[in-house]
């Protein structure tokens, strides 16, 4: 999800980027206890039939299961926040307490590669991939607002 925030005018823009959720928490955990329930009710159907270990592989497999989906979660929490303004060009992200990459927009060169596959900032040398966890369209998008904005960033000031 692309979400673009105007800082006012002349200062620049944000946009704030972050994974689609096709779940809410509520819905994950009914999920897990869904997949949960029906794991016990077949591991009990084993057990009663003769299989001793169907409690143990169902208790096993709950806690796989619910590392795999609080996994899934924790990745849906990325967040990216680029920044474009007249001085500089940052992009910060939701696990490093400093930007990730940072330079003058005049000097910021946009590389889409691929067919719209990633989306690159680049400025001496340093090169930073951004939207990485969008959706193919989404990342096309997200280039050609990137190009509009950097483009108004580095046009002359109008009084």
């Amino acid at each position: 999800m692309i979400e673009m925030v105007s800082s006012g005018v002349g200062t620049g823009a944000q946009l704030r980027l972050r994974p689609p959720r096709a779940l809410t928490a509520r819905q994950f955990l009914a999920l897990f206890a869904s997949l949960a329930a029906a794991m016990w009710l077949v591991a009990g159907l084993g057990w009663w039939g003769g299989n001793v270990f169907a409690p143990a592989f169902a208790l096993l497999d709950s806690a796989l299961v619910a590392v795999a989906l609080r996994w899934l979660w924790r990745l849906g929490e990325r967040r990216e926040v680029i920044s474009i303004g007249p001085e500089a060009v940052e992009v910060w992200r939701s696990a490093q307490p400093a930007p990730a990459f940072r330079a003058h927009p005049v000097w910021v060169r946009l590389d889409v590669e691929g067919d719209g596959e990633s989306v690159v900032l680049s400025s001496s040398g340093v090169r930073c991939e951004v939207g990485a966890f969008l959706g193919p369209g989404e990342r096309k998008q997200l280039a050609q607002r990137l190009r509009a904005l950097l483009e108004a960033s580095r046009a002359p000031p109008t009084s």
